[in-house]
């Protein structure tokens, strides 16, 4: 129940940020549901938050505007992100489920480059979001498995963006070692 309010709490921001264009609180929004996804790890909340983060990209971009039947594509998109919150509210789930898997039907349905820019739109949003589960701790393998890349795509993301780049080599000096033993052992 707590987990579905703050769902909908935050889509309904996304769905504020949506009509004003603001694809930076798009990005916001799309990261904490990453924070939540990666306590609970529940596939569909993850898939939100790369459709909020695909949004975000198409938003940024004018280029993909031009595109033939792009302004179909983004009115069903948005209607769509609608309908999870109308889902949300009523408590039906099942129906919010069915809603991100809806959304993911609309790429398959474009055609020519709007179909080729769209879809690498989203293959980029996932790897994004693999990086930022990463980030939160979840494994590689784990992570790749979920949003449906490769864990060479994470790993070469995630190299680039200095996500691992934690030295766990590192530990306490000697003398920090001995002095927190003997406040260990003082008691």
């Amino acid at each position: 129940m707590q987990e579905r309010l703050h769902i909908l709490k935050i889509l309904k921001k996304v769905d504020r940020a949506i009509h004003k264009k603001d694809f930076i609180e798009l990005r916001t929004l799309s990261n904490k549901f990453i924070h939540h996804a990666s306590i609970h790890q529940d596939p569909d909340v993850i898939s939100t938050a790369v459709i909020i983060y695909a949004l975000s990209k198409m938003i940024e971009r004018e280029d993909y505007k031009k595109e033939r039947n792009w302004n179909y594509f983004y009115r069903d998109y948005c209607e769509n992100i609608g309908d999870m919150v109308v889902a949300l509210q009523n408590g039906d789930t099942e129906r919010f489920r069915e809603e991100v898997h809806e959304n993911r039907k609309f790429i398959e349905k474009l055609s020519g480059n709007l179909k080729i820019f769209i879809g690498d739109v989203f293959r980029g949003a996932r790897i994004n979001k693999a990086s930022r589960i990463y980030e939160h701790g979840i494994s590689m393998e784990s992570t790749a498995k979920i949003l449906g890349i490769t864990v060479w795509e994470l790993a070469e993301y995630a190299g680039k963006t200095g996500i691992g780049d934690v030295n766990l080599g590192v530990t306490m000096t000697l003398k920090d070692r001995v002095k927190l033993a003997g406040e260990i052992f003082k008691k």
